[in-house]
Formats: C-alpha cells, structure tokens, sequence
C-alpha cells in the first residue's frame, strides 16, 4: 500500500470522495440487514424452529441475489465505465440492457427456489415442524425475488454513475414497511389473530415488492442520467454479451460461493441432534446476522471503490484507479476494529436480545468472541475483491473462490465441527481460515495491478 500518502492532496481528495460515496451503500447496506435483523429478532420470540426457517431462508435469499449479480457486476462496471468516458448514450443503452435480464435472473431465482425448497429444508436437516415451517417460508419468499432482482440490479447501474443515494432511498421505505407490516401480521395487531411465522414473511415480501416498484418507476421517470426506453430493452446481443462476460464468471464466483456456504450451513445443521443442534444452528444464524456489521461496511467500502474504479479506468486514470482499493480498506479498517470490540464485550447482550432460549445464548456468546478475532482479514478480502470486479477482474476472484471457500471453508469446518467435536467455533474455525486466505489472496492481486490492463 506504498502508493497511499495522507500528505498528497490528491489522495486526501480522493479519500473524501471515496468516503462520501460510501457512506449511503453504507446506510443502504444496514437497512439491509435491519431487514434481515427485525425478522430474526421476531422469530425469536416466536420458537427455535422459526429461527432456524429465517436461517435458512437468509442462506436462500442470498444465493438469489447472487445469482442477481450476473447482471449487476456487469451493469456496475460497463456503466461507470461509460460514465468515465464521457460516453452517457453508452452507458444509458447497457443499463438499459440490463433491465430485462434483471427481470429473467428474478424469475428463475423463483422457479428454481419454489421446487427445490423441501430438498433444501432437508439438506439443512430440518425435520417434524421446522421443515414445514422452512419450505413454506422458502416459498413466500421466493415470490418477492423478481423485484428484488430490479432493485439491486437498478441500484448497481446508479451506483455506477455516483448516484448512492437512490437505493438507500429505496430501502429506507422497504425496512420501514417490513417493520410496520410484519409486526402487524406476527402478533396480530390490527386483524384478526396472529400469523406467526408467516406474518414475518409476508411482511418482507410485500416490502420488498413496493420496494422494487418504486425502484422501477424511479427509473421509468430518469434518474441521475439514467432512464428506461421501451426500445432500448430489446437485446441486442453485443451489449448483452458484455454484460454477460463479466457476470458470467461472477455469477460462476457466486454460485461456487453459495454452494460452499450452504453446504457450510449444513455442517452447522448437523453438529448435533436434537434441541442441542437447533440451539447451535440458531446460534450460528444469529452470529453471522451480527456480524454484518463488518460485512456490510466492507461491501459499502468495497462497492464505491468499484465505482471509483471503474471510472477511473474510463478516464483513463490508472494511477489513481491503482491507489482507490488501498483507501477503501484503510478508511473500512476503523469500523472494523470497533465491530471487534463490540463482538468481544458485548456478546452476552447481543445473544440476550436475539433470542428468548438460554442453550442458545450458551452456545453463541464464546462463538461471537472467538469471531471477533477474524474481522480485519474479511474486510480486506471483501474490499479488494469488489475493487476488483469493479475494474472488470470478475474471473480472479472466482478462482479464490474456488479454491478457498469450497476447498478449505466446508472440510476444515467439518473436520473441527463434527470430527473433532468442536462444535459451533470448531465449525467457524473454517470459515475464518477461508477468510483470512481469500484476504491475502485478493491484497497481493490486488497489489499487483494486472487488473487495470483488462478489457471490457
């Protein structure tokens, strides 16, 4: 990180630029997670086995919108690139492109969701009452995939123009309805009687509906250079496959991802038998839920060092392109340490607040401490990795992937887990080794620089 002086004026301008434009994917990303934060919070109160079903409908949602950024990464990157250009008709025709692939990854994420969710229940050994619960959860929730693949994908394109505050915008009115409605609908109040764990789910998806219709009208009427025109949604297959061939191997990226990290699930889902396994997989949920207050710090960080990125490539500015992933993990870096500090000592109030059961809080306070070790190596991994994307480099971070999340991530966990009996830090153990060597990774490709050469 030579390259970063805080005595340049360039950098220190650089640096406020780079601050200011993560600041709203900052408040976008924790009313993310207040979405994800409120549902767990109110299947708490509720039972073990309606955690668990927001557990694995978490894991579920995720892999969606993974899926989804097989056409984000690639509408991020070509636009900001186009804007960096000065090209904005460029710019305006791919996102444009972008709109209905959005529309298509949406609906199969609900197709492929739909039929597969009992065998995804039962991969995550749920049996009796909490497989019910899971598949029914599983496919409610499904239902709300095709808007929310229009809003991140919309959301990708604005970001790739500077334009951070239109989906914070969005996500504000989606955290306040999820809260409105779903407490309505699980406790009752205002109709009939209460819905349960079903109340949570409808609540989240009508949310995220309106969410994503005010996110497609925001663009219908044009915002900050960008606007849907019926004739430009028709594919024309050279846009398309520009998109494709940077989403492509990121989508690759994100399935190798999910397909470790729910196979990960599953090892946390059979570290035991019985009210102790429930106990440790609602342990686990709640942990990682907390613990995207470093994640998604990471990704804010991460995404507007994409964006800066990108454009500076587009103008033509290496040096500078070169010096915005450095910043992005040194401004991230103070966040990280406070998140540590507030896993470390106050664990016993997180696990107090999140759930009613005593076993569990038993089991995830030393967890959450043991994690708050590791927080430092996922931001740098998160960080790079999206500036990477963001330059077009879709295809490295594939590999660390592969390599590290499916070859390091679900056997170490399983061997410390379930072979050795550790338990729930026995099964983490894999995940912050997986972290901590993607991090080192990404920093020396990063570092290195090759991805400034890369066509797009």
């Amino acid at each position: 990180m030579s390259d970063v002086s805080s005595s340049d004026p360039s950098s220190n301008r650089l640096g406020r630029q780079l601050f200011w434009l993560a600041l709203p994917v900052l408040g976008e990303q924790l009313l993310i997670l207040g979405v994800g934060q409120f549902d767990t919070f109110l299947a708490g109160q509720i039972s073990k086995q309606a955690t668990a079903a927001v557990g694995v409908a978490a894991y579920v949602g995720w892999a969606a919108t993974l899926l989804f950024s097989l056409v984000g990464t690639g509408a991020t990157a070509l636009v900001a690139r186009a804007w960096g250009a000065e090209d904005r008709e460029s710019g305006n025709h791919l996102f444009n492109q972008a709109v209905p692939l959005a529309l298509i990854t949406g609906l199969l994420a609900l197709g492929l969701i739909w039929n597969g969710a009992p065998a995804l229940a039962t991969f995550q050994n749920q049996t009796g009452d909490a497989h019910g619960i899971s598949v029914e959860y599983l496919r409610l929730d499904a239902l709300s995939h095709p808007f929310s693949s229009l809003t991140l994908v919309g959301g990708a394109a604005l970001r790739g123009v500077g334009d951070m505050r239109s989906s914070l915008l969005v996500m504000l009115v989606v955290n306040v309805l999820n809260v409105i409605i779903s407490t309505c609908l699980v406790f009752g109040w205002g109709i009939s009687e209460p819905w349960g764990v079903s109340g949570i789910v409808w609540g989240t998806v009508l949310s995220r509906v309106i969410g994503g219709l005010l996110m497609l009208t925001m663009l219908i009427r044009g915002r900050s250079g960008l606007q849907i025109h019926l004739k430009d949604l028709w594919f024309q297959w050279e846009s398309v496959a520009r998109i494709l061939r940077i989403g492509i191997p990121a989508v690759v990226d994100s399935a190798c991802k999910w397909v470790g990290h729910f196979t990960f699930l599953s090892v946390v889902a059979h570290l035991a038998d019985g009210d102790l396994g429930e106990a440790m997989f609602a342990a686990h949920y709640i942990g990682l839920e907390v613990e995207a207050l470093t994640y998604l710090p990471a990704v804010a960080w991460g995404t507007a060092s994409a964006t800066l990125i990108g454009q500076s490539l587009g103008s033509g500015n290496i040096a500078q392109a070169r010096r915005i992933g450095h910043l992005a993990v040194l401004q991230c870096g103070g966040l990280t340490i406070l998140a540590s500090l507030f896993y470390y000592f106050g664990a016993d109030l997180v696990y107090s607040v999140m759930s009613q059961d005593t076993q569990v809080r038993e089991i995830g306070v030393p967890a959450l401490r043991f994690l708050a070790f590791f927080q430092i190596p996922l931001v740098m991994a998160i960080v790079y990795i999206f500036s990477l994307r963001g330059a077009g480099d879709t295809r490295t971070p594939m590999l660390f992937t592969i390599c590290c999340t499916l070859c390091i991530r679900v056997p170490l966990a399983y061997w410390c887990g379930i072979a050795m009996q550790g338990g729930l830090i026995g099964a983490w153990t894999g995940m912050v080794v997986d972290n901590s060597i993607q991090a080192g990774l990404a920093t020396y490709r990063y570092s290195r620089g090759g991805w400034v050469h890369i066509k797009v």
